[in-house]
């Protein structure tokens, strides 16, 4: 049975099988509910205030990562992808409005608008703004399980460095 008391605690008291003879008491502080709490989706709208256009998320210092933006930037000639490090202030504020640690370098995030993708969805969403055949390759591998597409992607995330290497710095 649970009883509130006037400190903020919840006194918890078990009532125990007849077969025993002690009661047990346990004390639980209740969090009041936190009015400082950050929105970061209103935090982060600036964003796209004066530029609508989706931002890809990458770990900047990794060989992979910087050849994958690379190859965006080479193949999207419309220019309809922003690029931010994860690292970055401005990454870290977008991988809280995408509901993901400020730390987390695990995965290449799409950020627009009104949604975030991660893992295999942002590369598929990638996909589908670049220019012929990578929006119909999109479309086939979508049919793939997303627990295989991220199976895989973790397996080459996971491996990135040994395999590719990482620099010291940021490229862009």
């Amino acid at each position: 049975m649970a009883l509130p008391l006037s400190n903020g605690c919840t006194r918890l008291t078990l009532s125990p099988p007849a077969r025993f003879r002690h009661r047990s008491t346990i004390f639980a502080t209740l969090s009041p509910s936190r009015p400082d709490t950050v929105n970061w989706v209103e935090a982060t709208s600036s964003f796209f205030d004066q530029d609508t256009r989706s931002i890809m998320l990458f770990d900047g210092v990794c060989n992979l990562c910087n050849g994958g933006v690379r190859f965006v930037r080479n193949v999207d000639r419309n220019r309809r992808i922003r690029f931010e490090a994860l690292q970055s202030e401005s990454g870290k504020k977008l991988l809280r409005r995408s509901g993901r640690a400020p730390d987390d370098i695990s995965s290449v995030v799409l950020v627009e608008k009104d949604r975030s993708y991660i893992k295999s969805e942002a590369v598929l969403k990638i996909m589908e703004y670049l220019e012929l055949p990578f929006p119909q390759l999109a479309f086939f591998l979508q049919f793939v399980p997303l627990f295989v597409r991220d199976f895989m992607y973790d397996n080459v995330a996971n491996n990135r460095y040994a395999i590719f290497g990482y620099s010291d710095s940021c490229e862009i």
